[in-house]
């Protein structure tokens, strides 16, 4: 019977090299206190031996576990994920998180959490236990449940709120209430006096964000929003029933910003429905710019979300913080932008 190769270890490194564990540590996890000749004679080793470094050895150098804890909400991620309907907020987190991890010797490791949960803080207490994160990064709604940040608190670990606007702490935005002035505004300069707006579910802090920059316009312009605002929960269905509501007004608005792409390709559906053209009767311009807008008819105008530089940014502030290094103030804004498509023309004459 063939004898099974031995793994190559830390330790089979540090022999080869003639250097101490912590030394091929240091070096493994790119460390500056290193010299470039040790440096270079430790990664002759790891390439002399085919030496794949593990998390273990990366965890020897000192208390750090180079390891950035990610936590999304567990009931919409499920939905997105077994409806197909082409959401990519989690791909884009993963694309930013990942690629900003490898660049400083980090791993990313992703986490569903049901922030209405009972359990939740048990579930954080396992996955505290088994990961011993060097911080966290908490996407909407979880940085706004004291109950999670408190946890965190108490066992001393950082992390930075995506979706808050906290002076205290870290804290990210993407500049949602811009965004929906930008938006807005926008539909003003064509023409547009009557905009209605479609809101997103309460548990979320940028809903009541994004429902602000567009009334605050709305005022700014002397325009009348009675009546022309909804509330939906971000899913197709509660988009398709506030725009019922407001298409169904003797005065419907001739254009509607709404607060996800779900919620706008549900107005987009009724205005079909109900005969209206889009955009020649109601023009729409939705948050979020995921895939899906890109193939409805007509391509909606969208507000593009920086969703991977927003938690690349994330995995900065997290490893800066550790260190020690000078930070922005908070909260960051990472500023998305309003790109344009075919769901937006001026009103009709007729309005």
């Amino acid at each position: 019977m063939a004898r099974r190769r031995q793994s190559v270890t830390i330790k089979h490194v540090a022999a080869d090299a003639g250097v101490s564990l912590q030394t091929v540590s240091r070096v493994i996890n790119n460390e500056a206190n290193v010299r470039p000749e040790m440096k270079s004679r430790v990664q002759a080793s790891i390439d002399k031996l085919g030496y794949v470094p593990s998390i273990a050895a990366q965890r020897m150098s000192g208390s750090r576990s180079y390891l950035i804890l990610a936590l999304n909400d567990r009931e919409r991620t499920i939905e997105d994920w077994q409806a197909r309907e082409g959401s990519d907020w989690i791909d884009q987190m993963l694309l930013g998180g990942m690629l900003k991890c490898a660049e400083y010797g980090y791993r990313l490791i992703f986490e569903l959490v049901d922030t209405r949960s009972e359990h939740v803080e048990r579930e954080l207490k396992g996955a505290i236990a088994a990961l011993q994160p060097d911080g966290v990064i908490l996407t909407p709604p979880h940085g706004d449940n004291p109950q999670i940040t408190g946890l965190f608190d108490k066992f001393r670990i950082p992390y930075v709120r995506i979706g808050s606007r906290v002076e205290e702490g870290l804290s990210i935005t993407m500049g949602d209430e811009q965004l929906a002035r930008l938006a807005t505004q926008y539909l003003i300069e064509k023409g547009h006096s009557r905009i209605g707006f479609i809101a997103g579910s309460r548990d979320y802090a940028l809903s009541q964000w994004r429902k602000d920059g567009w009334l605050k316009t709305m005022q700014e312009n002397g325009l009348d929003t009675e009546g022309l605002c909804e509330r939906g929960d971000f899913s197709f269905a509660s988009g398709e029933a506030a725009a019922r509501k407001l298409l169904a007004r003797s005065k419907r608005p001739t254009a509607i910003v709404a607060g996800n792409d779900q919620m706008t390709l549900a107005a987009n559906k009724v205005a079909h429905e109900m005969g209206l053209k889009v955009p020649g009767d109601l023009s729409l311009v939705s948050f979020d710019n995921t895939p899906v807008v890109r193939f409805t008819q007509p391509r909606l105008t969208a507000l593009d979300q920086p969703i991977a530089e927003t938690v690349s940014r994330a995995v900065e502030l997290l490893i800066k913080s550790q260190r020690g290094e000078e930070l922005p103030p908070m909260p960051l804004v990472v500023e998305g932008s309003l790109v344009e498509r075919e769901s937006v023309a001026p009103p009709p004459k007729s309005a």
